[in-house]
């Protein structure tokens, strides 16, 4: 099971290009769309936010229902690597089998993220603020009686659109209490079992490689830091599959 990064979707160039790469090593691949991503804003009233971990086990939970005798591995990236790892991190309670569990510059702590998004190069901030504006606007468009973001999509930065999202249609308490709710640092990884390798970079703006000091050391998890990448980056030809497409496929095909 691939899953893409925030204001991605299951047809996201990277997603693809690892998905065709695991499809001609004999792998059944499933692509999953997270809340409100790929088109699927009218196919649930509740708006999405990065803590809803729970539908994410349970879609992985069914997958498994589904095909009991198949053996399943994650891989993610960005906030889809982060949401691998919180599912791997549940899987023993949930009953869920996972073989391993790839995450590609998963999303560590979302307050660093976010802080980083803010001072960081400006492209990175315009992008999700397009992004995220034109997916609240979709979701505005299919639920026109329930929501109204005129005042959320006027925000000036992507921390004072989080702001008010958290406290206008979540329960958490304060920005803060939602950003440490799908952080993996502290002991958030100790419950993971199934092989896990993270792959990120030195010089990923956005993912900054201090917080990898802050994650729990299971004996399941293995770190990879390269010195170059950027964020999700890899790229070493401008066509046929990518390094990061190479590593997913080695790693899912080890003993």
């Amino acid at each position: 099971m691939l899953l893409h990064g925030w204001e991605g979707s299951s047809d996201s160039l990277y997603l693809l290009s690892v998905a065709q790469a695991l499809h001609e090593r004999g792998f059944t691949v499933v692509r999953l769309n997270l809340r409100d991503h790929g088109g699927s804003h009218a196919l649930n009233p509740e708006l999405f936010h990065s803590c809803r971990i729970a539908e994410v086990v349970g879609a992985v939970a069914r997958l498994q229902t589904l095909y009991p005798a198949a053996s399943l591995s994650l891989a993610g990236f960005s906030l889809g690597g982060n949401f691998c790892l919180r599912v791997g991190a549940r899987a023993p309670a949930a009953g869920i089998r996972i073989a391993r569990i790839v995450a590609v510059c998963p999303v560590l702590d979302p307050a660093t993220t976010l802080a980083a998004l803010e001072r960081g190069p400006a492209i990175y901030r315009h992008y999700f603020l397009i992004k995220w504006r034109r997916s609240l606007r979709a979701k505005q468009a299919a639920w026109p009686g329930q929501y109204d973001f005129g005042e959320l999509l006027a925000e000036p930065s992507l921390t004072a659109m989080t702001e008010r999202m958290v406290l206008k249609y979540t329960d958490f308490p304060d920005l803060a209490t939602y950003l440490q709710g799908y952080a993996v640092t502290g002991d958030a990884l100790n419950g993971l079992v199934a092989p896990t390798r993270v792959i990120t970079s030195q010089d990923d703006p956005m993912i900054l490689a201090q917080d990898l000091e802050r994650l729990a050391q299971p004996p399941a998890l293995r770190l990879t830091v390269t010195s170059h990448g950027g964020h999700c980056g890899y790229m070493d030809a401008l066509s046929g599959p990518s390094w990061i497409d190479r590593a997913i496929v080695a790693e899912l095909l080890r003993d």
